[in-house]
Protein backbone atom coordinates (compact mmCIF):
# COMPACT_ATOMS: atom_id res chain seq x y z
CA UNK A 1 0.00 0.00 0.00
CA UNK A 2 3.20 1.98 0.42
CA UNK A 3 2.79 3.02 -3.77
CA UNK A 4 -0.57 4.07 -2.97
CA UNK A 5 0.70 6.99 -0.44
CA UNK A 6 0.27 10.78 -1.65
CA UNK A 7 3.07 13.42 -1.30
CA UNK A 8 4.80 15.74 0.75
CA UNK A 9 3.82 18.78 -0.54
CA UNK A 10 5.41 22.43 0.37
CA UNK A 11 3.03 25.34 -0.82
CA UNK A 12 -0.42 26.91 0.40
CA UNK A 13 -3.36 26.05 -0.80
CA UNK A 14 -6.45 27.36 -0.39
CA UNK A 15 -9.05 24.47 -0.29
CA UNK A 16 -7.29 21.32 2.18
CA UNK A 17 -8.52 19.91 5.33
CA UNK A 18 -6.23 20.40 8.31
CA UNK A 19 -5.78 17.28 10.97
CA UNK A 20 -4.47 16.42 14.10
CA UNK A 21 -4.32 13.00 15.85
CA UNK A 22 -4.28 12.07 20.04
CA UNK A 23 -2.59 8.76 20.58
CA UNK A 24 -2.03 6.40 23.49
CA UNK A 25 1.91 6.88 22.58
CA UNK A 26 4.51 7.63 19.79
CA UNK A 27 4.59 4.08 17.53
CA UNK A 28 2.29 3.96 14.78
CA UNK A 29 2.96 0.58 15.04
CA UNK A 30 2.15 -0.54 18.86
CA UNK A 31 -0.03 2.59 20.21
CA UNK A 32 -3.47 3.58 18.88
CA UNK A 33 -5.59 7.02 18.00
CA UNK A 34 -8.10 7.98 20.62
CA UNK A 35 -8.84 11.24 19.27
CA UNK A 36 -9.36 12.62 15.44
CA UNK A 37 -10.48 15.82 14.70
CA UNK A 38 -9.96 18.06 11.86
CA UNK A 39 -11.27 21.19 9.98
CA UNK A 40 -12.38 21.89 6.12
CA UNK A 41 -10.88 24.83 4.57
CA UNK A 42 -12.50 26.17 1.90
CA UNK A 43 -11.20 29.85 0.14
CA UNK A 44 -8.86 30.55 3.33
CA UNK A 45 -11.74 29.82 5.69
CA UNK A 46 -13.11 27.42 8.25
CA UNK A 47 -16.05 25.83 6.55
CA UNK A 48 -16.71 22.12 8.66
CA UNK A 49 -15.33 20.52 11.60
CA UNK A 50 -14.75 16.71 12.55
CA UNK A 51 -14.15 15.71 15.38
CA UNK A 52 -14.23 12.26 17.50
CA UNK A 53 -12.86 10.54 20.85
CA UNK A 54 -11.86 7.02 19.77
CA UNK A 55 -11.91 3.59 21.85
CA UNK A 56 -8.51 1.99 21.52
CA UNK A 57 -9.50 -0.94 22.96
CA UNK A 58 -7.40 -1.13 25.95
CA UNK A 59 -6.37 1.52 29.09
CA UNK A 60 -4.79 5.06 28.07
CA UNK A 61 -1.53 5.50 29.66
CA UNK A 62 -1.11 7.83 32.02
CA UNK A 63 1.36 9.97 30.84
CA UNK A 64 -0.57 9.94 27.36
CA UNK A 65 -3.69 11.21 29.40
CA UNK A 66 -1.37 13.82 31.37
CA UNK A 67 -0.19 14.83 27.84
CA UNK A 68 -3.96 15.45 26.53
CA UNK A 69 -6.32 14.92 29.04
CA UNK A 70 -8.01 11.90 27.53
CA UNK A 71 -9.14 9.31 29.76
CA UNK A 72 -10.23 5.79 29.68
CA UNK A 73 -13.74 6.79 31.11
CA UNK A 74 -14.11 9.29 28.03
CA UNK A 75 -12.97 7.13 25.73
CA UNK A 76 -15.15 4.02 27.31
CA UNK A 77 -18.37 4.91 24.64
CA UNK A 78 -16.45 6.70 21.83
CA UNK A 79 -16.48 4.54 18.64
CA UNK A 80 -13.58 2.05 18.12
CA UNK A 81 -11.03 3.00 15.45
CA UNK A 82 -12.83 1.11 11.90
CA UNK A 83 -15.98 3.59 12.97
CA UNK A 84 -13.91 6.80 13.59
CA UNK A 85 -11.31 6.52 11.04
CA UNK A 86 -14.10 5.53 8.18
CA UNK A 87 -16.09 8.72 9.19
CA UNK A 88 -13.37 11.01 9.06
CA UNK A 89 -11.37 9.57 5.81
CA UNK A 90 -15.19 10.26 4.22
CA UNK A 91 -14.90 13.87 5.61
CA UNK A 92 -11.30 14.09 4.40
CA UNK A 93 -12.24 12.76 0.51
CA UNK A 94 -10.22 13.59 -1.78
CA UNK A 95 -8.40 17.42 -0.33
CA UNK A 96 -4.75 18.44 0.06
CA UNK A 97 -4.34 17.84 4.15
CA UNK A 98 -2.49 19.85 6.27
CA UNK A 99 -0.80 18.84 9.77
CA UNK A 100 2.49 19.98 11.93
CA UNK A 101 4.47 17.36 12.28
CA UNK A 102 2.56 14.81 10.27
CA UNK A 103 5.21 13.47 7.85
CA UNK A 104 6.67 11.03 10.99
CA UNK A 105 4.23 10.82 13.00
CA UNK A 106 0.13 11.53 12.00
CA UNK A 107 0.18 10.30 8.53
CA UNK A 108 1.90 7.13 9.82
CA UNK A 109 -1.11 6.99 12.00
CA UNK A 110 -3.44 7.14 9.27
CA UNK A 111 -1.50 4.49 7.06
CA UNK A 112 -1.39 1.88 9.39
CA UNK A 113 -5.07 2.22 11.36
CA UNK A 114 -6.56 2.22 7.52
CA UNK A 115 -4.33 -0.52 6.70
CA UNK A 116 -5.49 -2.43 9.98
CA UNK A 117 -8.71 -1.53 10.56
CA UNK A 118 -9.99 -0.70 7.11
CA UNK A 119 -7.96 -2.48 4.27
CA UNK A 120 -7.37 0.59 2.66
CA UNK A 121 -4.81 3.24 1.87
CA UNK A 122 -4.66 7.31 2.49
CA UNK A 123 -3.45 8.20 -0.95
CA UNK A 124 -4.11 12.49 0.02
CA UNK A 125 -1.51 14.03 -1.07
CA UNK A 126 0.00 16.26 2.31
CA UNK A 127 1.95 19.67 3.54
CA UNK A 128 3.22 19.53 7.03
CA UNK A 129 3.71 22.93 8.23
CA UNK A 130 7.08 22.06 10.29
CA UNK A 131 8.70 21.70 7.02
CA UNK A 132 6.72 24.58 5.97
CA UNK A 133 7.26 26.65 8.75
CA UNK A 134 11.37 26.08 8.56
CA UNK A 135 11.39 27.46 5.05
CA UNK A 136 9.24 30.41 5.78
CA UNK A 137 10.43 30.97 9.25
CA UNK A 138 14.20 29.98 9.31
CA UNK A 139 15.47 32.29 12.32
CA UNK A 140 13.04 31.05 14.64
CA UNK A 141 14.46 29.19 17.82
CA UNK A 142 11.96 26.09 17.80
CA UNK A 143 9.79 24.84 16.06
CA UNK A 144 6.69 23.38 17.57
CA UNK A 145 2.78 24.14 16.97
CA UNK A 146 2.41 26.25 20.01
CA UNK A 147 5.81 28.38 18.75
CA UNK A 148 4.59 28.95 15.97
CA UNK A 149 1.32 29.88 17.24
CA UNK A 150 3.00 32.44 19.85
CA UNK A 151 5.26 33.67 16.89
CA UNK A 152 1.83 34.90 15.17
CA UNK A 153 0.32 35.81 17.91
CA UNK A 154 -2.38 33.02 18.04
CA UNK A 155 -3.72 31.65 20.84
CA UNK A 156 -2.14 28.80 22.76
CA UNK A 157 -5.16 27.70 25.18
CA UNK A 158 -6.24 24.46 24.85
CA UNK A 159 -3.35 22.93 22.89
CA UNK A 160 -2.87 19.37 22.88
CA UNK A 161 -7.09 18.40 21.94
CA UNK A 162 -6.99 17.53 18.88
CA UNK A 163 -9.32 20.43 16.91
CA UNK A 164 -7.65 23.25 19.02
CA UNK A 165 -4.39 22.32 17.60
CA UNK A 166 -6.13 21.89 14.41
CA UNK A 167 -7.56 25.20 14.73
CA UNK A 168 -4.15 26.74 15.92
CA UNK A 169 -2.75 25.03 12.94
CA UNK A 170 -5.06 26.36 10.32
CA UNK A 171 -4.40 30.03 11.56
CA UNK A 172 -0.53 29.39 11.23
CA UNK A 173 -0.96 27.97 7.75
CA UNK A 174 -2.91 30.66 6.51
CA UNK A 175 -0.06 33.19 8.21
CA UNK A 176 2.39 31.43 6.24
CA UNK A 177 0.54 31.26 3.14
CA UNK A 178 0.44 35.20 3.03
CA UNK A 179 4.66 35.28 3.73
CA UNK A 180 4.85 32.56 0.29
CA UNK A 181 2.33 35.12 -1.43
CA UNK A 182 4.71 37.79 -0.55
CA UNK A 183 7.89 36.24 -1.61
CA UNK A 184 6.39 35.58 -4.60
CA UNK A 185 5.91 38.93 -5.51
CA UNK A 186 8.80 40.48 -4.76
CA UNK A 187 10.51 37.72 -7.47
CA UNK A 188 8.50 38.53 -9.85
CA UNK A 189 5.41 35.91 -9.93
CA UNK A 190 7.81 33.07 -10.59
CA UNK A 191 9.44 32.62 -7.51
CA UNK A 192 12.43 32.03 -8.68
CA UNK A 193 11.31 28.57 -10.21
CA UNK A 194 10.07 27.55 -6.35
CA UNK A 195 6.12 26.79 -6.74
CA UNK A 196 5.56 26.73 -3.52
CA UNK A 197 6.45 30.35 -3.60
CA UNK A 198 4.46 30.99 -6.62
CA UNK A 199 0.95 29.90 -4.70
CA UNK A 200 0.39 33.61 -4.09
CA UNK A 201 -1.56 33.99 -6.98
CA UNK A 202 -4.32 32.65 -8.74
CA UNK A 203 -3.26 29.40 -9.02
CA UNK A 204 -3.12 28.29 -5.05
CA UNK A 205 -6.04 26.35 -5.06
CA UNK A 206 -5.18 24.15 -8.16
CA UNK A 207 -4.25 20.62 -6.69
CA UNK A 208 -2.62 19.67 -10.25
CA UNK A 209 0.09 21.77 -9.87
CA UNK A 210 1.04 21.65 -6.42
CA UNK A 211 4.00 19.61 -5.94
CA UNK A 212 7.54 21.13 -5.53
CA UNK A 213 10.86 19.76 -4.40
CA UNK A 214 11.83 19.48 -1.17
CA UNK A 215 15.59 19.76 0.41
CA UNK A 216 16.60 16.47 1.53
CA UNK A 217 18.16 17.95 4.51
CA UNK A 218 15.77 20.39 6.02
CA UNK A 219 12.66 19.98 4.46
CA UNK A 220 12.91 23.46 3.03
CA UNK A 221 11.24 24.58 -0.40
CA UNK A 222 14.10 23.90 -3.18
CA UNK A 223 14.88 27.80 -4.75
CA UNK A 224 16.14 27.78 -8.50
CA UNK A 225 19.21 30.17 -8.86
CA UNK A 226 21.49 31.78 -10.85
CA UNK A 227 25.10 31.75 -10.01
CA UNK A 228 28.77 32.07 -11.45
CA UNK A 229 28.80 28.60 -12.99
CA UNK A 230 25.55 28.95 -13.89
CA UNK A 231 21.40 27.32 -12.65
CA UNK A 232 21.39 25.66 -9.61
CA UNK A 233 18.75 24.64 -6.69
CA UNK A 234 19.22 25.41 -3.41
CA UNK A 235 17.41 25.09 -0.02
CA UNK A 236 15.40 28.36 0.68
CA UNK A 237 16.45 28.11 4.18
CA UNK A 238 19.93 29.51 3.08
CA UNK A 239 22.31 30.94 5.14
CA UNK A 240 20.84 28.00 8.11
CA UNK A 241 21.14 25.36 5.39
CA UNK A 242 23.66 25.39 3.11
CA UNK A 243 22.03 22.59 0.33
CA UNK A 244 22.59 22.83 -3.15
CA UNK A 245 22.48 21.14 -6.04
CA UNK A 246 22.81 21.43 -10.30
CA UNK A 247 19.94 22.35 -12.15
Amino acid sequence: MAAERGKRLSLYTKDYVVFDLETTGLSPEADEMIEISGIRVREGKAAEEFSTLVNPGRPIPYAASRVNGITDRMVRKAPNLRDALGRFLAFIGEDILVGHNIHTFDMLFLYNGAARALKRAVPNDYVDTLYLAKSCLPGLYRYRLTDLAAHFGIDTQGAHRALKDCDMNRQCYECMGRILGSRAQSMGGDASGSRAQSMGGDASGSRASATEESCPNCGGALVKRKGKFGAFWGCSSFPRCRYTRNA
